[in-house]
Protein backbone atom coordinates (compact mmCIF):
# COMPACT_ATOMS: atom_id res chain seq x y z
CA UNK A 1 0.00 0.00 0.00
CA UNK A 2 1.53 3.01 -0.50
CA UNK A 3 1.93 6.32 2.20
CA UNK A 4 -0.14 9.03 1.56
CA UNK A 5 1.04 12.09 2.62
CA UNK A 6 -1.32 14.73 3.71
CA UNK A 7 -3.46 17.19 1.12
CA UNK A 8 -2.12 19.81 2.34
CA UNK A 9 1.14 19.24 1.68
CA UNK A 10 0.62 17.41 -1.60
CA UNK A 11 -1.62 20.12 -3.03
CA UNK A 12 0.95 22.31 -2.02
CA UNK A 13 4.01 20.97 -3.99
CA UNK A 14 1.33 20.48 -7.26
CA UNK A 15 0.66 24.16 -6.61
CA UNK A 16 4.67 25.09 -6.73
CA UNK A 17 5.23 22.95 -9.48
CA UNK A 18 2.23 24.59 -11.33
CA UNK A 19 3.10 28.07 -10.73
CA UNK A 20 6.66 27.24 -11.87
CA UNK A 21 5.38 26.14 -14.84
CA UNK A 22 6.12 22.47 -14.13
CA UNK A 23 9.09 22.90 -15.87
CA UNK A 24 7.95 20.86 -19.08
CA UNK A 25 4.76 22.99 -19.50
CA UNK A 26 2.76 19.61 -18.07
CA UNK A 27 1.23 18.40 -15.34
CA UNK A 28 2.71 15.01 -15.40
CA UNK A 29 5.39 15.21 -18.08
CA UNK A 30 9.03 14.53 -16.71
CA UNK A 31 11.84 16.24 -18.35
CA UNK A 32 13.72 12.65 -19.22
CA UNK A 33 13.17 10.70 -22.07
CA UNK A 34 13.45 6.71 -23.10
CA UNK A 35 15.62 5.55 -25.79
CA UNK A 36 12.65 6.06 -28.22
CA UNK A 37 12.45 9.82 -27.38
CA UNK A 38 8.76 9.48 -25.60
CA UNK A 39 8.89 11.28 -22.20
CA UNK A 40 8.39 9.71 -19.26
CA UNK A 41 5.36 10.67 -17.11
CA UNK A 42 4.91 10.35 -13.85
CA UNK A 43 0.79 10.75 -13.72
CA UNK A 44 -1.34 11.77 -10.39
CA UNK A 45 -5.02 10.44 -10.41
CA UNK A 46 -7.44 11.27 -7.50
CA UNK A 47 -10.67 9.45 -6.90
CA UNK A 48 -12.48 9.39 -3.18
CA UNK A 49 -13.43 5.73 -3.04
CA UNK A 50 -11.72 3.74 -0.51
CA UNK A 51 -9.14 1.34 -1.06
CA UNK A 52 -11.14 -2.00 -0.53
CA UNK A 53 -13.39 -0.41 -3.13
CA UNK A 54 -13.69 -2.23 -6.40
CA UNK A 55 -13.16 1.60 -8.14
CA UNK A 56 -9.69 1.38 -6.83
CA UNK A 57 -9.01 -2.01 -7.51
CA UNK A 58 -9.59 -1.08 -10.98
CA UNK A 59 -7.51 1.59 -11.18
CA UNK A 60 -4.79 -0.19 -9.51
CA UNK A 61 -4.89 -2.77 -12.19
CA UNK A 62 -5.12 -0.13 -15.09
CA UNK A 63 -2.20 1.33 -13.49
CA UNK A 64 -0.65 -1.86 -13.51
CA UNK A 65 -1.06 -2.64 -17.28
CA UNK A 66 0.08 1.02 -18.10
CA UNK A 67 3.07 0.81 -16.46
CA UNK A 68 3.99 -2.24 -17.76
CA UNK A 69 2.83 -1.49 -21.80
CA UNK A 70 4.28 1.54 -21.80
CA UNK A 71 7.60 -0.44 -20.00
CA UNK A 72 8.03 2.43 -17.18
CA UNK A 73 7.40 5.77 -19.71
CA UNK A 74 3.93 6.18 -18.00
CA UNK A 75 3.99 5.61 -14.25
CA UNK A 76 0.27 6.63 -12.66
CA UNK A 77 0.00 6.97 -8.53
CA UNK A 78 -3.44 7.07 -6.97
CA UNK A 79 -4.86 8.73 -4.32
CA UNK A 80 -7.91 7.30 -3.36
CA UNK A 81 -10.55 8.35 -0.77
CA UNK A 82 -11.10 11.88 -1.34
CA UNK A 83 -6.90 12.98 -0.33
CA UNK A 84 -7.25 15.38 -2.95
CA UNK A 85 -9.83 16.77 -2.43
CA UNK A 86 -13.81 16.62 -3.78
CA UNK A 87 -14.51 16.13 -7.71
CA UNK A 88 -15.00 19.58 -8.27
CA UNK A 89 -11.43 20.15 -6.36
CA UNK A 90 -10.16 17.17 -9.19
CA UNK A 91 -11.27 18.59 -12.13
CA UNK A 92 -10.72 22.53 -11.23
CA UNK A 93 -6.90 21.03 -10.30
CA UNK A 94 -6.71 19.25 -13.69
CA UNK A 95 -7.56 22.44 -15.43
CA UNK A 96 -4.88 24.41 -13.51
CA UNK A 97 -2.42 21.46 -14.75
CA UNK A 98 -2.19 20.48 -10.89
CA UNK A 99 -3.06 17.13 -11.16
CA UNK A 100 -3.06 14.87 -13.89
CA UNK A 101 -6.58 12.23 -14.09
CA UNK A 102 -9.43 11.90 -11.65
CA UNK A 103 -12.34 9.80 -11.33
CA UNK A 104 -15.53 11.49 -11.57
CA UNK A 105 -19.05 10.72 -11.60
CA UNK A 106 -20.86 12.63 -15.05
CA UNK A 107 -23.29 13.94 -12.77
CA UNK A 108 -20.02 16.57 -11.94
CA UNK A 109 -19.11 17.09 -15.23
CA UNK A 110 -22.36 18.84 -15.56
CA UNK A 111 -21.60 21.66 -13.69
CA UNK A 112 -18.40 21.99 -16.25
CA UNK A 113 -20.10 21.13 -19.30
CA UNK A 114 -24.33 21.17 -19.38
CA UNK A 115 -24.38 18.23 -22.18
CA UNK A 116 -22.82 15.70 -19.67
CA UNK A 117 -26.12 16.28 -17.47
CA UNK A 118 -27.82 14.23 -20.37
CA UNK A 119 -26.62 11.24 -18.06
CA UNK A 120 -28.29 12.09 -15.27
CA UNK A 121 -31.85 12.28 -16.72
CA UNK A 122 -34.12 10.12 -15.37
CA UNK A 123 -35.41 6.53 -17.41
CA UNK A 124 -32.84 8.05 -20.32
CA UNK A 125 -31.50 4.13 -20.45
CA UNK A 126 -34.37 1.98 -21.50
CA UNK A 127 -32.24 -1.25 -19.25
CA UNK A 128 -28.67 -2.29 -18.64
CA UNK A 129 -27.97 -3.32 -22.26
CA UNK A 130 -28.95 -0.08 -23.83
CA UNK A 131 -26.35 1.97 -21.28
CA UNK A 132 -23.95 -0.30 -22.09
CA UNK A 133 -24.24 0.66 -25.76
CA UNK A 134 -24.27 4.12 -25.42
CA UNK A 135 -21.61 4.50 -23.05
CA UNK A 136 -19.32 2.28 -25.09
CA UNK A 137 -19.90 4.13 -28.75
CA UNK A 138 -19.84 7.07 -30.35
CA UNK A 139 -21.96 9.64 -27.89
CA UNK A 140 -19.60 8.57 -25.08
CA UNK A 141 -16.91 9.33 -27.39
CA UNK A 142 -18.61 12.70 -28.53
CA UNK A 143 -19.26 13.75 -24.65
CA UNK A 144 -15.52 13.38 -24.20
CA UNK A 145 -14.15 15.61 -26.13
CA UNK A 146 -16.30 17.95 -25.05
CA UNK A 147 -14.05 19.73 -22.41
CA UNK A 148 -11.16 19.31 -24.41
CA UNK A 149 -10.61 22.92 -24.79
CA UNK A 150 -11.20 23.36 -20.95
CA UNK A 151 -8.53 21.81 -20.36
CA UNK A 152 -9.38 17.81 -19.77
CA UNK A 153 -11.38 15.16 -21.53
CA UNK A 154 -12.52 11.72 -20.77
CA UNK A 155 -10.43 8.63 -20.90
CA UNK A 156 -13.09 6.47 -20.58
CA UNK A 157 -16.31 4.73 -18.13
CA UNK A 158 -16.85 2.99 -15.43
CA UNK A 159 -20.21 1.06 -14.68
CA UNK A 160 -21.80 2.95 -11.47
CA UNK A 161 -25.05 0.02 -11.49
CA UNK A 162 -28.39 1.84 -11.41
CA UNK A 163 -29.84 4.51 -8.82
CA UNK A 164 -33.06 3.48 -7.24
CA UNK A 165 -34.92 4.34 -3.50
CA UNK A 166 -33.80 2.89 -0.61
CA UNK A 167 -35.90 3.82 3.03
CA UNK A 168 -36.08 3.36 6.78
CA UNK A 169 -39.66 2.76 6.79
CA UNK A 170 -42.00 2.30 4.06
CA UNK A 171 -41.76 0.67 0.83
CA UNK A 172 -41.77 2.70 -2.55
CA UNK A 173 -43.57 0.89 -5.32
CA UNK A 174 -44.98 3.60 -7.18
CA UNK A 175 -44.51 7.41 -7.17
CA UNK A 176 -47.75 7.87 -4.80
CA UNK A 177 -45.72 5.65 -2.04
CA UNK A 178 -43.11 8.73 -2.29
CA UNK A 179 -45.41 11.10 -1.26
CA UNK A 180 -44.41 13.05 2.06
CA UNK A 181 -41.16 11.71 2.22
CA UNK A 182 -37.83 13.47 2.55
CA UNK A 183 -35.60 11.83 0.56
CA UNK A 184 -31.66 12.88 0.10
CA UNK A 185 -30.20 13.81 -3.22
CA UNK A 186 -27.04 14.69 -4.75
CA UNK A 187 -26.36 18.25 -4.85
CA UNK A 188 -27.90 17.88 -8.47
CA UNK A 189 -31.15 20.12 -10.34
CA UNK A 190 -31.45 16.79 -12.21
CA UNK A 191 -32.07 14.92 -8.75
CA UNK A 192 -34.16 17.90 -7.25
CA UNK A 193 -36.11 17.90 -10.23
CA UNK A 194 -36.97 14.24 -10.62
CA UNK A 195 -37.71 14.43 -6.57
CA UNK A 196 -40.43 17.01 -7.22
CA UNK A 197 -41.91 15.36 -10.28
CA UNK A 198 -42.18 12.25 -8.39
CA UNK A 199 -43.99 13.83 -5.81
CA UNK A 200 -41.01 14.17 -3.10
CA UNK A 201 -39.43 16.40 -1.22
CA UNK A 202 -35.42 16.36 -2.20
CA UNK A 203 -32.96 17.07 0.88
CA UNK A 204 -29.21 17.75 -0.66
CA UNK A 205 -26.53 16.34 2.40
CA UNK A 206 -23.49 14.88 2.30
CA UNK A 207 -23.23 11.52 1.87
CA UNK A 208 -21.28 10.81 5.15
CA UNK A 209 -24.60 12.34 7.13
CA UNK A 210 -26.97 9.87 5.25
CA UNK A 211 -26.67 6.87 8.04
CA UNK A 212 -27.10 9.78 11.07
CA UNK A 213 -30.14 10.93 9.35
CA UNK A 214 -32.06 7.99 8.39
CA UNK A 215 -31.44 6.54 12.18
CA UNK A 216 -32.65 10.01 13.81
CA UNK A 217 -35.45 10.36 11.07
CA UNK A 218 -34.52 13.14 9.74
CA UNK A 219 -34.47 11.88 6.44
CA UNK A 220 -37.11 9.09 5.16
CA UNK A 221 -34.55 7.61 2.84
CA UNK A 222 -32.07 8.04 -0.04
CA UNK A 223 -31.31 7.01 -3.46
CA UNK A 224 -27.87 5.39 -4.71
CA UNK A 225 -27.15 2.36 -6.09
CA UNK A 226 -27.19 -0.44 -4.15
CA UNK A 227 -23.35 -0.74 -3.06
CA UNK A 228 -24.27 1.69 -0.79
CA UNK A 229 -26.09 -0.31 1.56
CA UNK A 230 -22.62 -1.25 2.78
CA UNK A 231 -22.91 1.64 4.63
CA UNK A 232 -26.41 2.25 5.52
CA UNK A 233 -27.58 -1.30 5.65
CA UNK A 234 -27.81 -0.80 9.60
CA UNK A 235 -30.52 2.13 8.70
CA UNK A 236 -32.96 0.33 6.21
CA UNK A 237 -35.67 -1.51 5.90
CA UNK A 238 -35.90 -1.09 2.29
CA UNK A 239 -34.58 -1.02 -1.09
CA UNK A 240 -37.02 -0.28 -4.31
CA UNK A 241 -35.52 -1.16 -7.44
CA UNK A 242 -36.65 1.71 -9.80
CA UNK A 243 -33.75 2.10 -11.14
CA UNK A 244 -34.78 6.09 -12.32
CA UNK A 245 -31.00 6.51 -13.09
CA UNK A 246 -27.71 5.22 -14.46
CA UNK A 247 -25.02 7.83 -14.18
CA UNK A 248 -21.52 6.62 -14.83
CA UNK A 249 -18.32 7.32 -13.42
CA UNK A 250 -16.01 8.68 -15.72
CA UNK A 251 -12.09 9.11 -15.90
CA UNK A 252 -10.97 12.29 -16.90
CA UNK A 253 -7.41 13.16 -18.26
CA UNK A 254 -5.45 16.44 -18.42
CA UNK A 255 -5.62 17.24 -22.20
CA UNK A 256 -2.37 18.77 -21.74
CA UNK A 257 -0.78 15.91 -20.61
CA UNK A 258 -2.76 13.66 -23.15
CA UNK A 259 -0.83 16.12 -26.46
CA UNK A 260 2.41 15.80 -24.35
CA UNK A 261 2.17 11.91 -25.24
CA UNK A 262 3.60 9.40 -28.03
CA UNK A 263 0.98 8.49 -30.17
CA UNK A 264 2.26 5.40 -29.23
CA UNK A 265 1.54 6.32 -25.26
CA UNK A 266 -1.68 7.69 -26.06
CA UNK A 267 -2.95 4.60 -27.70
CA UNK A 268 -1.68 2.54 -24.61
CA UNK A 269 -3.84 4.71 -22.57
CA UNK A 270 -6.82 4.14 -24.68
CA UNK A 271 -6.24 0.32 -25.11
CA UNK A 272 -6.20 -0.79 -20.96
CA UNK A 273 -8.98 1.53 -20.55
CA UNK A 274 -11.15 0.06 -22.32
CA UNK A 275 -9.89 -3.00 -21.35
CA UNK A 276 -10.69 -1.77 -17.68
CA UNK A 277 -13.89 -0.65 -18.75
CA UNK A 278 -14.87 -4.15 -20.14
CA UNK A 279 -13.22 -5.80 -16.77
CA UNK A 280 -15.25 -3.64 -14.45
CA UNK A 281 -18.52 -4.61 -15.82
CA UNK A 282 -18.05 -8.02 -14.07
CA UNK A 283 -16.34 -6.77 -11.16
CA UNK A 284 -19.43 -4.13 -10.68
CA UNK A 285 -21.98 -6.71 -10.98
CA UNK A 286 -19.92 -9.15 -8.62
CA UNK A 287 -19.42 -6.19 -5.97
CA UNK A 288 -23.44 -5.29 -5.90
CA UNK A 289 -24.29 -8.96 -5.40
CA UNK A 290 -22.17 -9.25 -2.20
CA UNK A 291 -23.69 -6.03 -0.71
CA UNK A 292 -26.85 -7.07 -1.40
CA UNK A 293 -26.30 -10.40 0.10
CA UNK A 294 -24.93 -8.90 3.12
CA UNK A 295 -27.80 -6.06 3.04
CA UNK A 296 -30.11 -9.40 2.68
CA UNK A 297 -28.51 -11.02 5.80
CA UNK A 298 -29.09 -7.45 7.92
CA UNK A 299 -32.75 -7.77 7.10
CA UNK A 300 -33.19 -5.16 4.29
CA UNK A 301 -35.61 -6.32 2.08
CA UNK A 302 -35.33 -5.65 -1.33
CA UNK A 303 -38.43 -4.54 -3.84
CA UNK A 304 -38.53 -5.83 -7.38
CA UNK A 305 -42.11 -5.32 -8.02
CA UNK A 306 -41.96 -1.85 -8.79
CA UNK A 307 -44.04 0.30 -10.99
CA UNK A 308 -41.72 1.26 -13.72
CA UNK A 309 -44.15 2.63 -16.35
CA UNK A 310 -45.27 4.78 -13.58
CA UNK A 311 -42.22 6.44 -12.32
CA UNK A 312 -41.57 6.76 -16.62
CA UNK A 313 -44.72 8.18 -16.53
CA UNK A 314 -44.40 10.90 -13.63
CA UNK A 315 -40.73 12.12 -14.86
CA UNK A 316 -42.26 13.22 -18.86
CA UNK A 317 -42.40 16.83 -17.59
CA UNK A 318 -38.39 16.28 -17.20
CA UNK A 319 -37.96 15.80 -20.73
CA UNK A 320 -40.40 18.63 -21.82
CA UNK A 321 -38.50 21.35 -20.01
CA UNK A 322 -35.08 20.11 -21.21
CA UNK A 323 -36.54 20.32 -24.70
CA UNK A 324 -37.67 23.94 -23.90
CA UNK A 325 -34.68 24.92 -21.56
CA UNK A 326 -31.53 22.90 -22.24
CA UNK A 327 -31.75 22.24 -25.99
CA UNK A 328 -28.46 20.98 -26.29
CA UNK A 329 -28.82 18.71 -23.39
CA UNK A 330 -32.15 17.04 -25.27
CA UNK A 331 -30.59 16.86 -28.50
CA UNK A 332 -28.36 14.09 -26.44
CA UNK A 333 -31.56 12.55 -25.21
CA UNK A 334 -32.74 12.22 -28.23
CA UNK A 335 -29.58 10.50 -29.88
CA UNK A 336 -29.78 7.91 -26.81
CA UNK A 337 -33.30 7.19 -27.08
CA UNK A 338 -32.30 6.77 -31.00
CA UNK A 339 -29.62 4.68 -30.27
CA UNK A 340 -32.20 2.05 -28.11
CA UNK A 341 -33.95 1.86 -31.71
Amino acid sequence: MKKLISRRHFLAALGAAAAAGALSGCGGQAAQTNANGEHVFELTLSHGLAEDHAVHIALSSFADAVREQSEGTIDIQIFPNATLGSEVDNITQIRAGALDMAKVSASTLGNFQQEWNVLSVPYVFNDQQHYYNVMDGEIAQDLYQLTADKGFMGLTWMDSGARSFYTANKAIRTPADLKGLMIRTMDSQMAIDMMTALGGSATVTSYSEIYTAMQQGVIDGAENNVTALRDHADVTQYYCFDEHTRIPDIVLMSTETWNAMSDHQREIMSSCARTMTEDYKTAWTEFENEVLATAEEKGVELIYDVDLAAFQEACQSIYTDLQAEQPEVYAYVERIQQAAQ
